[in-house]
């Protein structure tokens, strides 16, 4: 199998990577993401631009055709420069609804609009009492005429302040646990009855916490069919996890070579701490859970094709690994760096907040351990 990137994939990194090193310097995103907005729109009017927001999406619909590898370099190059822009709920997750799932109208009207940037969307699914069970839902969703009416919260809603429409899980039909009965819909966050309280999140990220009442919601804005959404829901949550495993890879490389480039300039005893053997031994670990993460992002994206289970696998058996190597390369880039390591003006504890949250992001390396024993 040839695991190589096209010629049109590297370029697309190589534009990505002279984006973000020419206009996403640390400096100005410390400043951005402290302001009120906490981003600079201006970036995702570049990314739309260069194409990026359209590159995963279907030629059919405004896209450019690429896929989840496409996701995945994108993702990766994000992870390097912290981007805080909502790629990953709008594009990915968004994109992937309603690829997988929307009518051909949703498709039309949407697609077109999030290529071209027009467009932002949040993934509203994570309940206060839910944990990570994607199927525990106390979200409601009755039928009524040519309409649907909401009720219920939603919690950690990652990039909801910049949204203007929410894709929202709800129980149409059963028990609070039950497997079926769930519908996806796309909710204007202006809607009469929608409330949202914001806030910023520990890796600069920007959350709400989003409550319905009474909402009407057309029937026209079902995404899949109702009463079956869950397997659509997995899907897009594998792949999902398989893009915040490609984030997570570039900020551990980042993590690695900003270590070893400080422990050849820092001295302690007259020579500098590179020179000392437990450190090196530190930094081949770290170097190591770096490389490891690369594959099995590789590995988890290249079978997101697959059928249901093994996607599923392949996709837990991931986001065990990156947590892992996440949480190792973070405190090892912070404690060889010393107190320095987590103070604001240093990029290193910013990293390690992001690998520490991706972590939590979809279910933690304890959930998606007892996922993967059961699909076994």
């Amino acid at each position: 199998m040839d695991f190589s990137y096209t010629e049109e994939q590297t370029l697309l990194r190589n534009s990505v990577a002279k984006y973000l090193a020419d206009n996403y310097k640390f400096e100005t995103w410390r400043k951005f993401t402290r302001s009120e907005a906490g981003r600079d729109p201006n970036h995702w009017k570049q990314f739309a631009e260069l194409g990026l927001l359209a590159a995963a999406l279907p030629e059919e619909h405004g896209g450019l055709g690429g896929g989840v590898v496409e996701s995945s370099v994108i993702m990766e190059e994000f992870g390097r420069a912290l981007v805080v822009e909502p790629y990953l709920p709008t594009v990915v997750i968004g994109g992937g609804f309603l690829k997988h799932g929307g009518s051909d109208a949703l498709k039309e009207e949407w697609l077109a609009k999030i290529g071209a940037g027009e467009s932002i969307l949040a993934f509203a699914f994570a309940e206060p009492k839910g944990r990570y069970n994607l199927a525990d839902l106390t979200t409601t969703a009755k039928k009524q005429g040519g309409s649907y009416i909401l009720n219920g919260q939603k919690a950690v809603v990652i990039g909801a302040p910049w949204a203007d429409h929410l894709i929202v899980t709800a129980r149409t039909s059963g028990g609070q646990r039950d497997k079926n009965g769930i519908s996806v819909f796309i909710v204007d966050k202006k809607a009469k009855g929608v409330a949202t309280r914001d806030y910023p999140t520990v890796d600069s990220l920007r959350a709400s916490e989003v409550t319905f009442e009474n909402v009407e919601v057309p029937a026209a804005n079902l995404i899949g069919t109702a009463d079956n959404g869950l397997p659509l829901i997995e899907q897009v949550v594998d792949e999902a996890i398989a893009a915040v495993c490609a984030e997570a890879t570039g900020a551990m490389k980042v993590l690695v070579d900003t270590t070893v480039e400080y422990s050849k300039t820092r001295k302690q005893f007259g020579v500098p701490i590179g020179k000392f053997q437990v450190l090196q031994h530190r930094m081949v670990d770290m170097f190591v859970q770096y490389e490891q993460s690369v594959s099995i992002t590789l590995m988890v994206t290249l079978k997101l094709a697959e059928e249901a289970a093994e996607r599923a696998k392949a996709a837990s058996a991931a986001k065990v690994t990156i947590g892992k190597a996440g949480r190792f390369v973070g405190q090892q880039a912070v404690q060889i760096h010393g107190g320095i390591g987590m103070t604001d003006e240093l990029n290193v504890g910013h990293y390690f907040k992001r690998l520490t949250l991706i972590d939590t992001l979809f279910g933690n390396t304890d959930h998606h351990l007892k996922r993967y024993a059961a699909l076994s």
